[in-house]
């Protein structure tokens, strides 16, 4: 939130409960206990934030191995889901490895304002969140990954770009920069058959469609 005062109309804040809690080290799966702190300060900053995230499930099995975690986990998430509805904000929505139930959960919570971010399931799961309105954002590392499926299949007007700075990047185990975003707009336009600057057109609108309060950022 400090980067976001010093940073006025550039950074814009998001605030949420990520599936996978701790240190690199000592990874785990999310609690209640982890929500019960966050939430007064989502409920404290709402007015200033651009969306509710990044939330959502990981069923990972290094992070979620047992049904107990995965249920905790969607518990979490519908928590959020909820609170996303009630203060009117997108959500910002992790799959890993969990891409089916993720859509599914969200379908199933009424959540309508979505972005899902380097979503890894089937492209044909994908369809069912974007004939939900749902928007997919895609990083640098497509050009490394199985997201090139994804984005055959997915109309442009339902992706976003992302870089997820420092990771996905172009380079396995090479620190990400927002700089690099440039090569999810080129990947894109080449899997699409299209220029890049209309895929930065259509992106940009989408992105604007999402999270409105950007349009204040680019004084649109």
């Amino acid at each position: 939130m400090e980067l976001s005062y010093r940073y006025r109309r550039f950074v814009l804040p998001c605030l949420g409960i990520h599936p996978v809690q701790g240190p690199p080290s000592e990874q785990r799966s999310v609690t209640f206990q982890d929500l019960e702190t966050a939430v007064p300060l989502i409920e404290k900053y709402k007015d200033q934030l651009l969306a509710i995230g990044e939330v959502g499930l990981d069923f990972s099995p290094r992070i979620a191995s047992t049904d107990s975690q995965k249920d905790e986990q969607r518990q979490v998430l519908i928590q959020q889901i909820v609170l996303a509805k009630r203060f009117n904000l997108p959500l910002n929505v992790h799959s890993r490895s969990a891409g089916r139930p993720t859509i599914n959960l969200l379908k199933e919570q009424g959540a309508e304002k979505v972005l899902l971010h380097a979503f890894d399931g089937k492209p044909s799961v994908a369809m069912e969140g974007a004939k939900a309105g749902y928007f997919f954002s895609i990083p640098p590392s497509i050009i490394r990954s199985e997201q090139q499926k994804l984005v055959k299949q997915l109309p442009l007007d339902c992706i976003c770009l992302e870089t997820d700075s420092p990771a996905l990047g172009p380079e396995k185990q090479v620190r990400n920069e927002p700089k690099n975003i440039i090569i999810s707009a080129e990947y894109i336009a080449n899997i699409k058959g299209v220029s890049v600057e209309k895929v930065m057109e259509i992106t940009t609108q989408n992105a604007m469609k999402l999270f409105p309060k950007l349009r204040m950022c680019l004084q649109i």
